[in-house]
């Protein structure tokens, strides 16, 4: 076991994005403060993960992808123990015990263990060539199944399952896309804009289909086909599942943290034991989850303040507008964009461009946007709903943005 160092000890389980992130705000405010290790379950130093689907897509390479690489640990001093995930705390002594039998004392203890993909439980789930879309050795695992096989199906339409259908495409496998409701994205575009969508990404070569729930997954040894609930069936060499995630809880349940959903936080980013920390898509404030980067900065900034003795900070939720590009194809919503009976809709459509709107209007506010082929006011459309600026002067010219509304006001 590591001795007592004069220095507090700071450990953080999770080599991801929120842990990194959280250790270089930590580091701006205090840089001496801890001696630092980080246990993280891949073989590699800190990458972005948003960037898989352009890694998949063959566009980055994986040294494209790295934001820490293992030389930038060893500069700043920071013990990385990459491949060896932490397996159990002990927090009556205050020690990590990591797959390799490592044990590591703590002063302080940053939980970032994210989240896991939620495999469908259905017959067939565990054979080989069912996979999920979520570290480096996916991609590499889907990659090679591209190089010698033919059908890919992706099971789950949301943004996730389209950017690994897409990548698939580029190379060179015949993709469909299974989706369990009737429109792409669902949880980011009403219907119109995922009816544009699904039909720019037919025309790109992919394949859909909607209102589809998957019942087995066929093959005496690897997968041959996905069978539905009607009793048809696909082929398939290759399944993704891209049907969402789940925090990453079991660590922490296992220590005796209070769990709901997620690790439960306060304001500081602190579990109900004072010496430990979460963040990111492993915890739950307010009974709130997160996935989007934009929180988990926050979360980050917030922690590395308190974490580093300057805890004047509070984490305080924001709406958090989505912005994505699929494929090419530019979207933007946010806000409450599907209304009801008390709202109106203001809706632009032009085919030949592309470009879909719809502006949800409550009284004299704007409530909520999507945006689809042209999102260049999706800030400002975002900026009136967080002031409720009064938008009545504006509202014949707020579907043609801002310029135009700034040359009629």
């Amino acid at each position: 076991m590591n001795g007592r160092a004069a220095k507090p000890s700071l450990v953080v389980v999770g080599n991801g994005m929120a842990g990194m992130r959280t250790v270089e705000e930590l580091r701006k405010l205090a840089p001496e403060l801890y001696d630092i290790s980080v246990f993280g379950a891949e073989p590699h130093g800190n990458y972005n993960r948003i960037l898989l689907s352009p890694l998949l897509a063959g566009e980055k390479s994986v040294d494209d992808i790295m934001l820490n690489t293992r030389e930038w640990y060893v500069q700043h001093g920071i013990a990385l123990h990459a491949g060896d995930p932490v397996e159990h705390i002990d927090r009556r002594r205050r020690i990590v015990r990591a797959r390799s039998g490592l044990e590591v004392h703590y002063d302080r203890l940053l939980l970032a263990t994210g989240s896991t993909p939620f495999i469908i439980p259905v017959p067939g789930h565990q054979l080989p060539g069912v996979i999920a879309f979520r570290d480096i050795q996916d991609v590499e695992t889907m990659q090679a199944a591209a190089r010698r096989h033919r059908h890919a199906v992706v099971i789950g339409g949301g943004l996730l399952g389209l950017e690994a259908a897409n990548g698939l495409r580029r190379q060179g496998m015949e993709v469909t896309v299974v989706h369990v409701t009737g429109s792409l994205m669902n949880q980011q575009l009403d219907q119109p804009a995922a009816l544009l969508l699904k039909g720019a990404l037919e025309r790109k070569g992919l394949h859909f289909l909607l209102d589809a729930h998957t019942a087995e997954i066929v093959g005496p040894r690897r997968v041959t086909a996905v069978r539905f609930r009607d009793g048809s069936e696909i082929p398939a060499d290759l399944v993704v599942m891209a049907a969402g995630v789940r925090p990453n809880i079991a660590l922490a349940k296992q220590a005796g943290l209070h769990c709901e959903r997620a690790i439960v936080v306060d304001d500081t980013l602190q579990t109900y034991d004072p010496r430990i920390y979460a963040v990111g898509e492993c915890v739950q404030h307010r009974s709130a989850t997160f996935g989007l980067v934009a929180p988990i900065w926050d979360q980050a900034r917030v922690c590395g303040a308190h974490l580093a003795g300057a805890g004047h900070r509070r984490y305080v939720q924001q709406a958090t507008p989505t912005k994505l590009k699929v494929t090419g194809v530019e979207l933007y919503s946010v806000g409450d964009f599907i209304g009801g009976p008390d709202s109106e809709d203001l809706v632009l459509r032009d085919p030949r461009r592309g470009v879909y709107k719809r502006l949800v209007l409550k009284g004299r506010q704007l409530a909520g946007a999507v945006l689809y082929g042209d999102v260049q006011d999706g800030p400002w459309y975002f900026d009136l709903i967080q002031k409720r600026t009064d938008i009545s002067a504006m509202r014949n010219h707020l579907l043609f943005g801002k310029a135009l509304c700034g040359l009629a006001a």
